[in-house]
């Protein structure tokens, strides 16, 4: 991501569960599905409980580097699917400049794409999702933040 991201945005490990509920409930009419493929590594919580919620057994990866905490570089495929993708689910923490969606897509382009964010820039490249987010905002998963004091907006400076 940029330097021009603005504004954060935590996510809990509660919210994520809950979004990941009504992210399968969504999918619950578009299935059945064969098999779920969680993006890692964000994808795999969500995906373990899509999976949970619509009783699907057979989960699988792509593995794709892309990040690291803040910044989008690369993409490096480390595990790909030998499959076009008919009657899978593919399910990610969210969809950001498309990049990783894109591959995923090329790689299994009859698959299902679900993620629980969507930003505008990729939100064209998933059929479903729950929440979309501005292009500038950082979202934080819970798996990558730990609980620390937090300064008042108000004393954080900035414009008023």
């Amino acid at each position: 991501m940029s330097d021009a991201a603005q504004m954060e945005f935590p996510v809990s490990w509660d919210e994520l569960h809950r979004y990941a509920r009504a992210l399968a409930w969504r999918l619950h009419e578009q299935g059945p599905f064969k098999g779920i493929v969680a993006i890692t590594r964000g994808g795999l919580v969500p995906a373990a409980i899509v999976a949970r919620e619509l009783d699907v057994r057979l989960v699988d990866t792509v593995c794709i580097a892309s990040y690291d905490h803040k910044d989008q570089g690369a993409t490096t495929v480390l595990k790909g699917l030998d499959s076009d993708g008919e009657g899978w689910l593919i399910v990610d923490d969210l969809v950001d400049t498309g990049t990783t969606a894109k591959i995923v897509r090329d790689m299994l382009p009859k698959a299902h794409f679900a993620t629980i964010y969507a930003k505008p820039a990729g939100r064209p490249l998933v059929d479903t999702f729950i929440t979309e987010v501005s292009q500038d905002t950082w979202i934080l998963f819970p798996w990558d933040v730990e609980l620390a004091y937090a300064k008042p907006i108000s004393d954080r400076g900035g414009a008023r």
